[in-house]
């Protein structure tokens, strides 16, 4: 009788099995990734972060027609299968003016190291496709090695990319080599295709003051600048950027601001008291490599709300401080989620 109820309960047992549906492995238990026990169900993320660009390059261009629109990284949003050789994103190849990419000859896997072979060839495809639809190509490499530098200026100038070689990554200097900007140009600059020089330069505290700050970028000769709309916590002005629009030999420059729209940054003027992880819902975690981000849904209103739309957003400030264009970090944060 007792064998009779093993083998009656054994049975039950693996008859349930058989018949329980399928658990998809990306929405089972608690997973590593953000995607991974979130709920989002069957989202698009790719397509989540074009809708997004492209919302905000209609809106930019709606208030300035000629303001840049320039996406760092993710270079698989310019197709559909996410393949360099795939259908063109034609709607968001259209909205962008500009592609950003790090790392290209050096830095991807240690600063002043060269990028592996693979590595660069995988990114070379993009970059190429995008300045075949003619997207201008900008390249930030990480080196400090006079060589790595020169290369680096050269290599991209063979594709047509307008590049900076920075010896420090958290890009808070003006290099001292090489001792003028490499292609140095004194003729107008009032689109993208136009530079042939660039500096990125997001932490301005070791300047001192902004005063500091602005007279030494005034003083430089680069055709584009790539800068915070803050110095420390104070709001670069109308005139702060006006008085670096014009190069020091008396032709004009681009001055684009620098704006994350993939994660939140806890040092920024949105930031509320009391938000943390899950607080609002549309923050996921703490990136590990850098404090004080957090990735976050970037698809829900809530957040699209601080980006754009109303006279306190951020894209709205950077539109009223008079800048030539945006250049969007962290596209490629549907990667945490896929």
């Amino acid at each position: 009788m007792r064998n009779g109820i093993c083998l009656l309960l054994l049975g039950v047992a693996l008859l349930s099995l058989l018949i329980l549906p399928a658990c998809p492995w990306n929405h089972c238990g608690e997973g590593e990734g953000e995607g991974e026990g979130e709920g989002e169900g069957e989202r698009d993320y790719r397509q989540d972060m074009r809708d997004f660009v492209q919302r905000i390059s209609a809106y930019a261009k709606s208030a300035h027609p000629g303001f840049a629109i320039i996406p760092q990284n993710g270079p698989e949003l310019l197709t559909l299968s996410g393949e360099a050789d795939g259908p063109l994103a034609s709607e968001y190849i259209n909205a962008i003016d500009g592609v950003g990419r790090e790392d290209l000859y050096y830095g991807y896997e240690a600063d002043n190291v060269p990028t592996p072979a693979e590595a660069r060839d995988y990114m070379l495809g993009f970059m190429n496709l995008a300045e075949a639809q003619g997207v201008q190509a900008l390249v930030i490499d990480y080196c400090e090695d006079h060589t790595y530098m020169m290369n680096s200026y050269a290599w991209n100038e063979g594709h047509g990319f307008v590049s900076f070689a920075a010896d420090h990554r958290n890009l808070d200097n003006i290099p001292a080599f090489p001792e003028q900007p490499y292609n140095r140009n004194a003729d107008d600059v009032t689109t993208l295709a136009d530079a042939r020089n660039l500096l990125f330069l997001l932490e301005a505290s070791p300047f001192g003051s902004k005063e500091a700050f602005l007279q030494a970028l005034a003083a430089s000769e680069y055709d584009l600048f790539i800068i915070d709309l803050f110095f420390n916590e104070e709001m670069l002005t109308p005139s702060d950027v006006a008085s670096l629009k014009t190069k020091p030999q008396g032709g004009a420059r681009l001055v684009i601001c620098y704006m994350s729209i993939g994660e939140a940054e806890d040092y920024r003027y949105y930031w509320q008291q009391g938000w943390s992880v899950g607080n609002p819902a549309w923050i996921v975690r703490e990136n590990p490599d850098w404090e004080g981000n957090f990735t976050v849904r970037y698809w829900e209103p809530d957040w699209q709300d601080i980006i754009l739309d109303s006279p306190d957003a951020y894209l709205d400030r950077i539109l009223a401080a008079g800048f030539d264009g945006v250049y969007l970090d962290i596209i490629d944060a549907f990667e945490a989620f896929e």
